[in-house]
């Protein structure tokens, strides 16, 4: 397992207010999305030329 780059009582808030349930392994793959996204947007910025992310580089 990597670290995890989500807090999970946030992810619980947020899926309390849509009132809706969560199961245990969620906030372990929405950590490991997040990490692909990041990957993805430092890549875009390589391609790109530059050394710093961006919004619109999500």
């Amino acid at each position: 397992m990597t670290e995890m780059l989500v807090v999970q009582s946030k992810v619980k808030e947020v899926v309390k207010k849509a009132d809706v349930n969560v199961a245990g392994d969620f906030a372990d793959a929405l950590s490991t999305k997040v990490e692909g996204m990041i990957r993805e947007a430092a890549n875009r910025a390589k391609a790109n030329g530059r050394k710093t992310l961006r919004s619109y580089d999500l």
